[in-house]
């Protein structure tokens, strides 16, 4: 049986920690000479009004340019840097330029002679997957000779883990990413994701742990300083040494045991050879889910304020990208209209799967799915629906207000800024450092 080589690697110099792990895993040696090569880092998103966290959520500069120096090295001179980040409007190219230029990548522009794209710019490609499966791919990363994925190590309250086949959905589009999110229980979306990487070109899958994510993927989790990468030219065994990182078997992460079905790979990496950094030594866990109440009707911090007259059921793998981004602002302003007065029984619903509940006074459904599924539904009683994908915040805030929870609406209409309150956790602890986000000066 043949082996996949995995570099387990501590982060300690700039450009020489991700040359051990290159050469550990020997992850370019089989890189083409003169090959067009696309770099996928993970932006989960971007806002131009505020700073938010990016450690934990967006892959560190320092990574990727101590990565494009190595291809550099080699002799590789057509590189692009590709990257489709979560945009509530698909035709915004304000804000992928604002993050690009924000993050240092057009000095790398400049330095090392790379592109930058947003990939909701270029064209897209069907792609048959596997199993019936046809997705929306960009034909950057389609047409290159090898690909290097740099996402970040990091938890999922979704999928458990996000790592290097998560970080690929990132270069399909929109629809594509809505289809990701289904209601077939069959081809759900840990069925979606496994299959990400399966016509992709050859490549390198560098999970960039400097900072790792708890309750990821996105600002609202627990991010920690945690010093690490972890190489292979082999993504999927990149990604189970990922999730044992992360606290978590393989067979724990729906996606990877799918993934595995797929390969005819066993889920206990027998067929893995882990080099540098024993996996036992440097792992650590790291929840994924947010935590609910028993019965799955409320979020317990919610329920330690004793919040009462209202339920959020627990969301579901149906709900996509662009609803989720606005869940946890919904609830924060749910959280800071709560004045102790029990509300009139509503009921909150989201994704495509959820069903309303008999003998609920008043039903919010929230999102373009939700009120096509359930506008009709014989069990509401008072109908409020928030169309739109996603939807409008100040549709959303009118929402509460008429089911009688009196949320601020600056706190849904200015969410980018609210972001911005998560840095004050971060604030005066030098391990959270600001210049990971920034490229070397232009030589």
């Amino acid at each position: 049986m043949s082996t996949s080589v995995v570099a387990v690697v501590r982060y300690e110099k700039p450009l020489e920690s991700v040359g051990r792990a290159i050469k550990l895993s020997g992850g370019l040696d089989h890189l083409p000479p003169k090959a067009r090569v696309f770099v996928k880092p993970n932006i989960v998103l971007w806002t131009r009004r505020a700073v938010f966290p990016k450690w934990g959520v967006i892959t560190t500069t320092r990574v990727l340019e101590d990565v494009i120096a190595h291809l550099k090295e080699r002799g590789i001179d057509d590189i692009t840097i590709g990257e489709g980040m979560v945009l509530f409007d698909p035709k915004d190219k304000i804000t992928p330029s604002h993050a690009f230029e924000s993050l240092g990548h057009k000095v790398l522009e400049k330095k090392y002679g790379v592109k930058c794209l947003n990939v909701f710019e270029r064209p897209f490609k069907k792609v048959d997957i596997g199993c019936g499966v046809k997705l929306n791919f960009n034909v950057d990363i389609l047409e290159s000779d090898f690909v290097v994925n740099i996402p970040v190590l990091k938890t999922h309250h979704q999928t458990v883990v996000s790592l290097g086949i998560k970080n690929l959905k990132g270069t399909i589009d929109v629809s594509s990413r809505k289809q990701c999110h289904s209601a077939d229980t069959k081809k759900d979306l840990h069925y979606m994701i496994s299959k990400l990487a399966n016509k992709m070109p050859p490549g390198f899958t560098l999970l960039d742990g400097i900072y790792t994510t708890e309750r990821g993927p996105s600002v609202n989790g627990v991010i920690r300083r945690s010093n690490l990468l972890v190489g292979s030219r082999d993504v999927f065994s990149t990604d189970v040494v990922g999730a044992k990182l992360l606290g978590y078997e393989p067979h724990q992460v729906p996606h990877l045991v799918h993934a595995a079905e797929d390969r005819n790979r066993p889920l206990d990496l027998s067929d893995v050879e882990v080099v540098g950094e024993k996996i036992e030594d440097v792992a650590s866990f790291h929840n994924f889910d947010f935590s609910y109440n028993e019965n799955g009707l409320l979020p317990t911090v919610m329920e330690k304020r004793g919040m009462s007259g209202v339920t959020y059921r627990k969301y579901d793998s149906s709900i996509c990208t662009y609803c989720a981004g606005l869940y946890p602002v919904i609830m924060a302003a749910t959280m800071q209209a709560w004045k102790g007065t029990p509300w009139d029984d509503v009921e909150v619903l989201t994704g495509k799967v959820m069903e309303p509940t008999h003998g609920k006074n008043s039903t919010i459904l929230i999102g373009k799915c939700m009120c096509q599924k359930n506008s009709n539904h014989p069990n509401i009683r008072n109908l409020i629906a928030v169309k739109g994908c996603p939807p409008d915040p100040k549709a959303l805030s009118q929402a509460f207000h008429q089911a009688g929870i009196e949320v601020d609406p600056e706190t849904l209409e200015n969410w980018e800024q609210n972001m911005g309150l998560l840095m004050k956790k971060y604030e005066g602890r030098p391990e959270f450092d600001e210049s990971l986000f920034r490229a070397s000066s232009a030589g």
